[in-house]
């Protein structure tokens, strides 16, 4: 759309289903490119990418031309469909339903792209759910624990 402008950064989190730690990382490099293939062909700028055996965060430049949703609908869709056709597990791959999107000011870029950069280094301190549980406190978004990621009981 000529003449729209704008300055929007998200962080997005997602959850393999049931947080099963299926992500391994022989082919966690491929899933992170493959992905910001995604999110780059869908008119938006991959600032930082990093995996977890059980959940993966984005942080891009995001482009009014399309909805979050849109994007986020895309890119686990087409992924699961690429990890599955590709093979890298025993089980079909899906991603949980729902995803956490955050957003941040240009003076955040580097905190927030060297965070998912050291996501192996947190995680030795704080478990996936304690992490998700910390962003939506800390961004004061109100949730319900019945529908946090949770594992499968």
């Amino acid at each position: 759309m000529p003449n729209t402008y704008t300055q929007i950064h998200i962080q997005c989190v997602v959850a393999v289903k049931f947080r099963q730690s299926v992500i391994q990382p022989i082919w966690k490099e491929r899933l992170q490119q493959y992905i910001t293939g995604i999110v780059q062909n869908n008119g938006h700028k991959m600032i930082a990418i990093n995996s977890m055996p059980d959940h993966l965060h984005l942080f891009f430049g995001f482009r009014s031309n399309q909805s979050l949703s849109d994007l986020m609908r895309i890119v686990k869709g087409e992924s699961s469909e690429w990890i599955n056709n590709e093979g890298f597990n025993n089980s079909i791959f899906r991603w949980q339903e729902g995803y956490g999107a955050f957003s941040y000011s240009r003076s955040q870029i580097k905190i927030v792209a060297d965070y998912i950069a050291n996501q192996e280094k947190h995680h030795k301190k704080r478990t996936f759910l304690e992490e998700y549980q910390h962003f939506l406190n800390q961004f004061e978004v109100e949730y319900d624990e019945r529908y946090i990621f949770k594992p499968l009981e």
